[in-house]
């Protein structure tokens, strides 16, 4: 199922920067110790089973309301207590997908799957209020800054669904891949600089965003510069800094190829479009950030091994596109989204 784009509001981009509301929910496994602790030397632990078979406290009914939440439900098998999932929620192909919105969340819709956790990354409209009144529990966890946040609230996931130990090795394994290929990739004197199209306006990324921190892992650097972090580009600026590197996340939602890009006055003549180099990135990879990093992680560093080490090293320093660009209400879904 195709994601739909977002706007992205100052709002929402404050939003994003929000820590994590945590769940409080003790891990089982710490409970069985201290249970077990507690319990004469000859007599086993009693673990309290509800009626379905799951240990008392572990919520039964999950709703997820955002793409990424949902995968990280899934990742830390909580798959099974999951009886909703919003519209964009397409992976993986088995989460049971409904009309719920994340983005317009309806309250009455919501609490008709008789959920005792919903989980999701944004409080549009209050919901949290909403359900928190209906005493539901809610998980709210908003868009990850960097590596670090998306590892904790993938154990915060975890310790709310009663996960604990799956959770802990999900993250250990991603930081292994994850070390595994950054190893991988030549290393380079002078960083490739390269232009992430998020639109076919031209909006883009710096190094300061979650995507720009995979990027900058892989050796590059964002023609991109100054404090906001989702700036729009003008192609005259695009141009003058010449990046080695165009990686289109626009090809899915508004249909833009390498070959659309070569079409573009003076484009012919950039590096990236000269040597080959305008890549088309996975869009849904791109904007979450799940456990499915690693897989977005392990395309571009593909991409990049390829390159030449040779590339970019000799090449001016950019100039910043972006320094002064102003921040835009109107930005399109940045790094990342839901």
């Amino acid at each position: 199922m195709h994601t739909p784009r977002a706007r992205v509001s100052a709002s929402a981009r404050s939003r994003a920067r929000t820590r994590a509301r945590s769940l409080v929910a003790a891990p089982l496994a710490a409970l069985a110790l201290v249970a077990a602790a507690c319990s004469p030397a000859n007599e086993e632990p009693a673990v309290d089973q509800s009626a379905n078979g799951e240990a008392a406290g572990e919520p039964s009914a999950i709703v997820s309301l955002a793409p990424t939440t949902t995968e990280m439900l899934f990742a830390v098998g909580a798959g099974e207590q999951v009886v909703a999932v919003d519209e964009r929620s397409d992976y993986p192909e088995d989460a049971p997908v409904t009309d719920l919105s994340g983005y317009t969340p309806n309250l009455e819709a919501i609490l008709g799957y008789d959920p005792d956790l919903v989980v999701l990354s944004d409080d549009n409209g209050g919901i949290v209020d909403g359900l928190e009144r209906a005493g539901v529990e809610v998980l709210l966890l908003p868009a990850a800054a960097n590596l670090d946040d998306t590892y904790t609230q993938i154990e915060q996931v975890g310790a709310a669904t009663g996960h604990v130990g799956e959770a802990a090795e999900v993250v250990s394994q991603m930081q292994v891949e994850i070390d595994e290929i950054v190893a991988s990739v030549p290393e380079r004197e002078t960083p490739l600089t390269y232009f992430h199209e998020l639109d076919d306006t031209f909006y883009t990324v710096t190094n300061d965003t979650y995507i720009g921190e995979i990027y900058s892992m892989l050796g590059m650097t964002s023609i991109a510069t100054g404090d906001n972090p989702y700036p729009q580009l003008s192609e005259e600026l695009i141009l003058e800094d010449d990046p080695d590197v165009v990686l289109l996340a626009d090809a899915q939602c508004c249909g833009v190829t390498p070959e659309i890009v070569a079409q573009r006055p003076g484009w012919d003549q950039m590096t990236a479009v000269r040597e080959g180099h305008v890549y088309v990135v996975d869009e849904d990879l791109a904007s979450r950030w799940g456990p499915r990093v690693v897989d977005f992680l392990r395309e571009v560093a593909g991409l990049v091994s390829g390159i030449p080490a040779g590339t970019g090293a000799d090449a001016p320093a950019g100039t910043g596109a972006g320094a002064d660009a102003p921040a835009d209400a109107d930005a399109p879904a940045a790094q990342p989204t839901p």
